[in-house]
């Protein structure tokens, strides 16, 4: 008996692998978002979370004014979809919120300004979070 538990469990564990790894929800297109901030510069970003992308379309559209600002992590390079800053969010790492704390706030010229601080004591760990972040439009995709 013990033995076909065994075998049984091993079994459930692959297919429950096999069937982790083939999640359709992870297959969505990409999507990137013009956002600005306080200062009235713009950026792009790009998200690549089915769910996500979707929240940004219900913000844009106003089907929900829940969770407005952008958060993720910065990568401190220039990114094909956002070519006028050198830096952009890491697409794996983009939501939102409501509210977050003050040491990951700042501005798009700010950021680009002290990029070499990003990751220290400015923005601890490359987390971003713009308090007057705000979608304006959906672009197309590079």
């Amino acid at each position: 008996m013990r033995r076909l538990l065994s075998k049984f469990g091993g079994l459930a564990a692959a297919t429950m692998l096999t069937l982790g790894l083939a999640h359709p929800a992870q297959a969505a297109d990409p999507a990137c978002f013009e956002f600005t901030d306080v200062t009235r510069e713009t950026a792009v970003v790009r998200i690549d979370d089915p769910d996500r992308i979707q929240h940004a379309r219900d913000l844009l559209s106003g089907k929900t004014r829940e969770r407005p600002h952008l958060v993720g992590r910065i990568v401190k390079r220039t990114a094909p979809y956002n070519p006028r800053w050198s830096f952009h969010y890491d697409p794996a790492t983009v939501g939102f919120f409501d509210v977050a704390i003050e040491v990951c706030d700042a501005t798009l010229p700010y950021v680009e300004d002290h990029l070499d601080e990003a990751g220290g004591a400015f923005l601890p760990g490359a987390h971003w979070c713009p308090w007057s972040s705000m979608l304006t439009r959906e672009v197309p995709a590079p």
